[in-house]
């Protein structure tokens, strides 16, 4: 090849290379242009996207009632802008790819059954406007033999980094860990656990596989997926379920011994240095408060009771330095004086907080909630025995609508004060034929503080007494997407 022609070849690609840049540039200046005019910062910033599909998984396994609560089309337009979108349908199934068990197809409607044979978990499949504001929960009431107790858990979302916060072996005859995959593809997690002497350092609890649409069901110290020996001498833990391939929908159940208690551990958010732990319920029995912090460096924390006649530091009790990688208790009996109450902590780093409860011969878990703030609301979708909401307001005053849902719809909405820095507690009323079960949308009115909520269910009296909690967070109506960045990335396949 002569030079001329090595010339000409090389100006033939760099002129092709210049034209692709060309190309390029002007789909990049193209896509700027077509951006609404006055938004420059909308694609940082992201936005909010309205929920049109939601899976949640139920553990199933020991009989029980499971009960779905949606929120009406007019419920979501009034705490949140923009239209909800319409349509939509509700499938409960027996495990992740089993028959059907049940339908919804009412928006605000609900769905309830009395669970006989419940050998496998149930998976909730919602799509269109009904999977916006959808709770679905499991309750189980045994009032007699070795598993007695009132136990209630909300129907888990799947996820990839899942926390509990609750007794170890040493506080609980067996604790079951239940792990669903609801995908086509297999799933793989690894159990972890902190205790009160510290990380429990092992190999164990690795690599656990899930089947696709399957459930692994996990006795925490039973075997090398349960961690093993090293767990057996903990009485607190902080338990930890990360998927290292897939997701999961995960939930915990607990039995302290024969007849003194079942439940169900509410999974906790995600650490924080600021927290809220609301719904410690009143009466007798004793309280304690748990604390974990995940990291490596030790945590100081500064703790406030919230009760219906204010908020205070314990006596004594008012911080609290809690070591790295560990569990640490604080006996809440003295400061409540069996009061309904929350409990406030801010930390120097992120920590996990929750309660453990115990009544006549049963127990309930509560943990760290997020506010119910302008705009949110919560569901409750199983209210039955005797219900009641703890309200509490720990950053100004609020005012909360709580509207039960019967089987004939929405009854009549209630508004309740809740002074600043205080907590309320509220005994509800079955909505006109809700006698055997109904739901609770529970809002906060506009110009309202925000307000951290929890239900319990209790029956019985004395040492007959069973009880269960449930914390209250935002339901879920819309998801935060990401910014759209200004690079040619996002046109190139």
């Amino acid at each position: 090849m002569n030079l001329d022609k090595i010339v000409r070849l090389l100006g033939m690609r760099y002129a092709t290379a210049a034209l692709v840049l060309v190309a390029v540039l002007a789909l990049y200046g193209a896509a700027a242009m077509s951006r609404p005019a006055g938004q420059p910062g909308a694609a940082s910033a992201g936005v909010d996207d309205p929920v049109t599909s939601a899976v949640l998984v139920c553990p199933g396994r020991e009989g029980g009632r499971l009960s779905l609560q949606g929120a009406s089309e007019d419920f979501l337009r009034a705490t949140r802008s923009g239209r909800p979108p319409s349509g939509g349908r509700v499938d409960v199934l027996r495990a992740p790819g089993g028959a059907a068990a049940g339908s919804l197809t009412t928006q605000g409607g609900r769905w309830t059954e009395d669970l006989d044979d419940a050998e496998d978990s149930f998976t909730v499949w919602a799509s269109g406007a009904l999977a916006a504001g959808l709770e679905a929960e499991q309750t189980t009431h045994w009032p007699e033999g070795d598993d007695r107790g009132l136990a209630g858990v909300r129907c888990a979302r799947p996820g990839t980094d899942l926390w509990f916060l609750g007794p170890g072996p040493v506080g609980a005859e067996s604790i079951q860990l239940h792990l669903t995959n609801v995908d086509a593809r297999p799933a793989a997690v690894d159990v972890t656990a902190l205790s009160g002497e510290g990380p429990l350092d092992t190999t164990d609890g690795r690599g656990t596989p899930v089947p696709a649409y399957g459930t692994k069901v996990v006795t925490i110290g039973e075997s090398a997926e349960g961690l093993g020996e090293i767990v057996r001498t903990a009485a607190d833990l902080a338990l930890r379920v990360r998927a290292t391939g897939g997701r999961v929908a995960a939930s915990l159940r607990v039995r302290i011994a024969d007849g003194e208690g079942i439940e169900w551990l509410p999974l906790s958010p995600a650490p924080a240095a600021s927290l809220v732990v609301p719904g410690v319920p009143g009466g007798e029995g004793r309280r304690r408060l748990l604390v974990a912090v995940p990291g490596q460096e030790d945590a100081s924390i500064r703790l406030q009771v919230i009760t219906a006649d204010g908020a205070f530091a314990p006596e004594g009790q008012d911080s609290l330095d809690a070591p790295a990688g560990t569990v640490t208790t604080v006996d809440l009996d003295r400061a409540l004086s069996g009061k309904p109450a929350a409990v406030r902590l801010a930390a120097d780093r992120p920590i996990l907080a929750g309660f453990a409860a115990e009544r006549g011969a049963d127990v309930a878990y509560g943990t760290a909630t997020p506010a119910l703030g302008r705009g949110s609301f919560g569901v409750v979708a199983d209210g039955r025995f005797d219900t009641s909401l703890t309200l509490t307001a720990p950053r100004g005053a609020a005012t909360v609508r709580i509207t039960p849902v019967g089987p004939q719809g929405p009854g009549t909405p209630k508004d309740v004060p809740v002074p600043a820095d205080r907590t309320v507690e509220v005994r509800l009323t079955a909505p006109a034929g809700g006698e055997k079960g109904y739901g609770v949308l529970v809002a906060p009115r506009p110009g309202s503080g925000p307000v951290h909520a929890a239900r319990t269910l209790s029956t019985g009296k004395g040492g007959r007494a069973l009880f269960t909690t449930l914390p209250i967070g935002p339901a879920v109506t819309t998801l935060r997407l990401p910014p759209a960045g200004e690079s040619q990335g996002v046109l190139v396949p």
